[in-house]
């Protein structure tokens, strides 16, 4: 087996060999021989990360708490408010109340209820849980 690569025609013909006078001497290098495989440093490609940065910790090295409020519950309840969604708030006793929701605030939600039925001020610490009406699917 050959230690040295010799240099291919280039007329297209891959099966002569190249002359004598046409191979690079011992000291000279031909125009491929001294090309380097570059690879970016590891470094550059943690700076390049797409993952948003953790949060800073505080003096102390402990993490921050997060925050009191999401506001999740509350983008629930102007959703429902929005679109008028026929709610069922089942309370921590078991009764459900059927309605649409029209206000709500901190401490308690206000329930339109449908015909004769008087609208309720509901404490949200009697609710066990709130779905939406089309979701009964034969729930009591």
């Amino acid at each position: 087996m050959k230690d040295t690569l010799e240099p291919i025609a280039l007329d297209g013909n891959a099966n002569e060999q190249p002359s004598v006078a046409e191979r690079p001497k011992a000291g000279q290098q031909d125009g491929f021989s001294n090309r380097k495989l570059i690879r970016p440093s590891l470094g550059s490609r943690h700076e390049k990360s797409e993952r948003p940065e953790r949060a800073e910790r505080s003096a102390n090295g402990k993490k921050a708490p997060p925050p009191n409020q999401t506001y999740a519950e509350n983008f629930y309840y102007q959703k429902q408010m929005q679109s008028r969604t026929p709610m069922v708030v089942t309370l921590s006793d078991g009764e459900e109340v059927r309605g649409v929701i029209e206000w709500y605030d901190e401490n308690c939600i206000k329930v339109n209820r449908n015909g004769s039925q008087a609208n309720l001020l509901i404490y949200k610490s009697s609710i066990k849980y709130v779905f939406k009406e089309a979701e009964s699917n034969g729930r009591k």
